[in-house]
């Protein structure tokens, strides 16, 4: 298993399957991952990994790191598509969030106006008001919903003993389609028992689930990289266009990621 950790707190630029060129922002520690979820699928690996420095970077110190970034980029002609919250773990759990949000903001339309804000997360603290803030004034919100299966979530996402999926979904409605929904999909054995969410089991009711919630876009994407947990399989270019078109028949703008 080879995982990966992200310096801290500015990575990048890199190329995303997803996003273009992308500046991460990584607002978790250096060494190793920290996150209220434990995915068995998460290239940085597990929480229990996470030996080292837990201490998170301070919000003075995010502004100054991505400022002289910019400068850097700036002089050397590159231009990001993206600036992504990302790296570590998950990035809403900064208790500077929202502010680091508006250092972001602010230094975007200094030095590279056209770029978008993304923030990647796994929805666990969208109810907390300053994090629903500051996810309403990025330009790409992407929440997580793997599924709607609960014994999936727990065996899969791993998420801390607070997690309750149904609140979940419902803070996802309040953002009133201003969201992504990012969905991976896999297969393979985990806790002795097989896993695979791309069967009519639990495609239809995650469809269902997506039209009430009504994203302005759904992102899908299927393994890429080495996991830390063994076992498991990326799903086929044939199935996950199948599931990305039925997504289209119900109206769903759709991005896919092999």
């Amino acid at each position: 298993m080879a995982c990966i950790n992200f310096p801290s707190p500015v990575f990048g630029p890199i190329h995303s399957r997803r996003l273009g060129t992308s500046l991460g922002l990584n607002l978790l520690p250096e060494g190793g991952k920290l996150c209220s979820f434990d995915c068995i699928y998460c290239e940085c690996g597990f929480n229990k990994d996470n030996r080292e420095n837990t201490k998170l970077p301070s919000r003075e110190k995010v502004r100054t790191v991505l400022e002289k970034k910019l400068i850097q980029l700036t002089q050397e002609g590159v231009a990001p598509d993206v600036f992504t919250f990302a790296g570590n773990g998950e990035p809403t759990s900064h208790p500077d969030f929202e502010e680091i949000v508006g250092d972001v903001i602010e230094l975007r339309g200094k030095y590279f106006p056209k770029a978008k804000i993304s923030v990647l997360s796994n929805s666990t603290f969208i109810a907390k008001p300053h994090v629903f803030r500051a996810l309403k004034r990025v330009d790409n919100n992407i929440l997580k919903l793997d599924t709607v299966n609960e014994e999936f979530i727990k065996m899969v996402d791993r998420p801390n003993s607070s997690y309750d999926l149904k609140k979940t979904i419902e803070n996802l409605k309040k953002f009133n389609g201003d969201l992504i929904i990012q969905t991976i999909f896999l297969k393979g054995r985990t806790q002795g028992k097989e896993i695979d969410n791309t069967t009519e089991e639990f495609i239809a009711p995650w469809i269902s689930t997506l039209k009430e919630i009504q994203p302005k876009e759904v992102m899908i994407y299927t393994l890429a990289r080495e996991t830390p947990a063994p076992n498991l399989e990326k799903i086929s270019k044939e199935k996950m266009d199948k599931i990305g078109q039925r997504l289209k028949n119900e109206g769903f703008r759709v991005s896919i990621s092999y």
